[in-house]
Formats: structure tokens, C-alpha cells, sequence
């Protein structure tokens, strides 16, 4: 959703590379760009108006002035005033002390709250909450079936005494669920109320009855992030005419600029609570401001990564997969390489997993023109193999190629790729799962970049400095060379003009730490 935006701002921080010290000049054309960046997002105008006036002045402070690289500092400002602007903080739910806790959600038709409803049900299930979701849109046709079906999906029980399509009082629906929540030991209430095409008094009248009569612990105003002005125009609305305690935005996933995700909390006042990025009934989760502001500096979220795959990977299966590459004996088969896979699909889609590591936003484009598919037809390829081959990947050879092929139907390059692959990454993972990485110094890795395999070197650029024609003079000169090499072996030797306390700083390594670098 934030695409176009993460992009500007992306452009408009390479601006500011290599400059040691930032002039006027520099920040006002830095924040006209991310001003042009907001307003092409949707972000409503008095809302990029204090943004941009918060950066303008946190850039002229000391803060940057004084700094080493002055173009991180911008980047650190602008993702600091991005998290105050979304709500500064996790807001989480407030559960009643006693009794069940009554959730109410209002907002216009087609914001996707009955959708929402059985997802928030589902999230407080894992949070070992029994809810209670209560058809109380009874006006829009087929509401009340649409919400049985969604709690049937998410394993949640549905209170619907009313058909809904225009019969029953919605109010009195409302009032009786609380009651049937005591009785069968529910202890949190979502309530789905009826939405309309446009604010108007009958809904807010029909909204305002319900929150009366059930005096909710939080009222969610749902709005969908893809309506762009009209998102902040709406919360204000509802915010007057019913009054909520935070935002829920749906389709989060969409491909609009979404900058009402950016507006309603500063103008309304009211934090996101939650946000929906999916058609799937897990594609929900709290909102973290300061993971949605590194999502768009393209810096990544990490954390939500890896909370989702807590959530997802089997522990056990995981770890005997990591002692098998510990082992490094070629024990880590393609049988383990597909339970690998199959957890790594339980995240969601590649493109989505991919977007949530930093710096990916240069390779959006082919992130999105990734096929998911592919990953089936790698799954059709291992189904196809016997088990000694899916065990030992090497006996594969011409013939058996050929019969895996017809059997995935695939071609046998798509089988030769997937095996030579699966060598490569391998060998990949062990070093990775033994702390190293390939090319690093002192790791196995390509040769020439310090570790691994003996090979041949890369080609020095320019002259090598060559020795004397002279024989004499040649001997001299490799036994002064020789003398100069023992001496900087040494203990205690040190570069002419090296100051080991000054690089040790350089590196912000620990206090004397600079001992270990002689």
C-alpha cells in the first residue's frame, strides 16, 4: 500500500548521500520532497503541514548539525515523526475486570466489519480468550448467514436469535448477547452493527442506541484504508455522532496510497489498534506505529516476522533440521527441505514474507511478479522422487531425471535446476547454521575473500611492482622485503602513523578493545 510512497522518500534520502554537513537549502528541498511524497499518498493536509514543519526544525537542530552523517540523521528524524504521527505507542485492548468484555464495532457499509469481527474472534482465541461474536447487522441482506459462516471458519460460536435482511431490533439483539455471554461463559462480546453507504442519522442514532444499551469497554471504528480523504472525513463523523476508542484498518494490502493510515490518528486522536492486510482470517494483528513507519523508510519488520514464524514453524521439526546441517554429513534431505517449505507457506506469500526484510523495496517489482506457483510445482517435483532419492539427491541420474519430470510434469531442466539448487543451498545453510557466511573473512566461502578452497585469484588492477634485473641487487631487495615483513610481525609492531586507539573508536568497539588490534 505505502509503495509510492516508500519509493519518494527512498529518492529523496539518496539526495542527501556523501554530504557532510546539510545546508538550508539542502533541508528545505529535502522537506518540499517529503511533503510532494505525503500529499501524493493521500496524508491529509494539516497533518503533512505539522510533519513536514517537525522535520524542518528537528533538521536545523544540533541533532544534525553536529552529526557524522547527517543523511542517516534525516532518516532517523523522518521515522520518529512517521511513529508519532501513526499513534506513537501499541495500543492494546482493555479488558473488563469483571464480567464479559463487550467489543462494538461501527463504521460504514463495505468496510469489511463482519469479515473483521470473525478475525478479531479468531486473534483473541490465540490469546486464549472465548469469544462471542453477535449478529447485530440486521439490515444489510445476508449479514447475519455472511457472520455464521465466518465464526464456522474460526471455530467461534455466533449469536443470531434475528434473520436479519431488515427483520429484528438490532438493539435488543445487542442487549440479549451480553446476557447469553454470562450464561455460556464467554468472556469477550464482539458485536457486528449494520453500516450504511454514507454517515447519515439513522446510522448514527442505530450505532449511539447499541453503545447504551451495552456499555462497551472499547467501541473499533473499522475503515477501510483505501478510501483515501474520505477516511478522515468519515472518522470525524462517527467520532462526534457515536465516539470510539480506536481505529481498525482493513485492507491494508490494497494497492491504494493509504495515506488514511497516516491521517486518522493525528486528526481524530484515537490510536489503530488493529490492522487487516489479508483475505485470509489469520491476516490480522495488532498495529505497531513503529513497525509500519520502518516498513515504509523500507527498513523492514523484522519483529513481525518473526513473530509470525513462532507462530507457524514446529520447534521440533525445526531443530532436528538445524542438527542435521549442524552435522554437515549430507544429512539434510530433500524430505526435510520440503517440511521446510511447507512451514515457510504456513507465513503467507513469498512477496509478503520478502517485503518484510529491509531494503527489499528496490526489488519490488520483481517481488511482484514472483509466481507462487512455482513452489507447488518444486513440491510436484520432490512428491515424484523415491524415497532413496529424495535421501540421497545424488544417485539422480539421466533416466531417473527423465521419469521424475513425467511424473511432476515438469521438464527435466525444471529437475535438474531444482537438485542443483538444492546442493547450493545446502551447503548455504550449513555454513549459515555454523555462524558463517559465504565470503566473509576467516569462513568458508568464494575464494579470494579470505577462508574456503584453495582457486584461482581475481586479477590485481594495475602494474605489479617488479624486481631488479640485477641478481645482486634482486637478493638485496627480497631480503630487505624479508626484514621489513618480520618486523611488522612483531609483537607490539605497529604501522608507521596507525593510531590503534583511534580505529578502535572508528569501529565503536568496546572500551580497550584497541589492545586485541596489535
Amino acid at each position: 500500500m505505502f509503495a509510492t510512497l516508500s519509493d519518494r522518500l527512498a529518492d529523496t534520502f539518496k539526495n542527501l548521500r556523501g554530504k557532510g554537513r546539510l545546508s538550508e537549502a539542502d533541508i528545505d528541498a529535502t522537506a518540499r520532497e517529503i511533503r510532494i511524497a505525503l500529499l501524493e499518498a493521500d496524508v491529509a493536509l494539516p497533518v503533512v503541514k505539522e510533519f513536514v514543519g517537525a522535520v524542518k526544525e528537528r533538521a536545523r537542530g544540533e541533532e544534525v548539525s553536529g552529526a557524522l552523517n547527517p543523511a542517516q540523521q534525516i532518516v532517523k528524524i523522518v521515522n520518529e515523526e512517521l511513529v508519532n504521527i501513526l499513534g506513537g505507542e501499541t495500543r492494546r485492548l482493555r479488558y473488563a475486570k469483571t464480567g464479559p468484555t463487550v467489543i462494538m464495532l461501527a463504521g460504514l457499509q463495505g468496510a469489511g466489519k463482519t469479515t473483521l469481527a470473525a478475525k478479531l474472534a479468531l486473534w483473541l482465541k490465540d490469546q486464549d480468550k472465548t469469544p462471542l461474536l453477535v449478529a447485530a447487522d440486521l439490515q444489510r441482506p445476508n449479514a447475519v448467514k455472511q457472520l455464521q459462516v465466518n465464526g464456522e471458519r474460526v471455530g467461534v460460536p455466533v449469536f443470531a436469535p434475528e434473520p436479519g435482511n431488515g427483520v429484528g431490533d438490532p438493539v435488543a439483539v445487542a442487549r440479549a448477547s451480553v446476557a447469553e455471554a454470562k450464561r455460556t461463559l464467554h468472556d469477550v462480546v464482539i458485536i457486528d452493527t449494520a453500516g450504511r453507504l454514507g454517515v447519515d442519522a439513522e446510522l448514527m442514532r442505530q450505532a449511539a442506541d447499541i453503545r447504551d444499551a451495552v456499555n462497551p469497554d472499547e467501541v473499533l471504528f473499522v475503515v477501510d484504508a483505501m478510501i483515501g480523504q474520505d477516511a478522515v472525513t468519515t472518522a470525524q463523523a462517527f467520532l462526534s455522532g457515536v465516539g470510539y476508542d480506536g481505529v481498525v484498518l482493513t485492507k491494508l494490502d490494497g494497492d491504494a496510497r493509504g495515506g488514511a493510515a497516516l491521517s486518522i490518528a493525528a486528526i481524530t486522536g484515537k490510536p489503530v489498534m488493529f490492522a487487516s492486510a489479508g483475505e485470509k482470517m489469520t491476516d490480522f494483528d495488532l498495529f505497531h506505529p513503529d513497525r509500519m513507519a520502518s516498513r515504509i523508510l523500507d527498513m523492514g519488520d523484522m519483529l513481525t516476522l518473526i513473530e509470525q514464524a513462532e507462530k507457524a514453524f514446529d520447534a521440533e521439526t525445526s531443530a532436528k533440521a538445524a542438527e542435521k546441517l549442524l552435522g554437515g554429513k549430507g544429512d539434510f534431505t530433500l524430505d526435510d527441505f520440503m517440511q521446510q517449505m511447507q512451514q515457510l507457506r504456513k507465513l503467507g506469500s513469498m512477496t509478503k514474507i520478502m517485503g518484510m526484510l529491509p531494503g527489499m523495496g528496490q526489488y519490488r517489482e520483481q517481488l511482484e511478479n514472483f509466481d507462487e506457483r512455482e513452489l507447488d510445482r518444486i513440491q510436484a517435483i520432490i512428491s515424484s522422487m523415491t524415497p532413496a532419492e529424495r535421501a540421497n539427491p545424488k544417485i539422480i541420474d539421466g533416466s531417473r531425471r527423465a521419469r521424475i519430470s513425467k511424473g511432476s510434469g515438469t521438464t527435466v531442466a525444471d529437475v535438474n535446476q531444482l537438485v542443483d539448487r538444492f546442493f547450493e543451498a545446502r551447503k548455504m545453510m550449513q555454513q549459515m547454521a555454523r555462524g558463517g557466511m559465504p565470503g566473509m573473512p576467516g569462513m568458508p566461502g568464494m575464494p579470494g575473500m579470505g577462508g574456503g578452497k584453495k582457486g584461482k585469484t581475481a586479477p590485481k588492477k594495475g602494474k605489479a611492482k617488479r624486481g631488479s634485473g640485477n641478481p645482486a641487487k634482486a637478493a638485496q631487495q627480497k631480503a630487505a622485503a624479508a626484514k621489513a615483513g618480520k618486523a611488522a610481525l612483531a609483537p607490539g609492531a605497529a604501522a608507521e602513523g596507525f593510531d590503534y586507539e583511534q580505529a578502535a573508536a572508528a569501529l565503536d568497539l568496546p572500551k580497550d578493545f584497541s589492545k586485541f588490534l596489535k
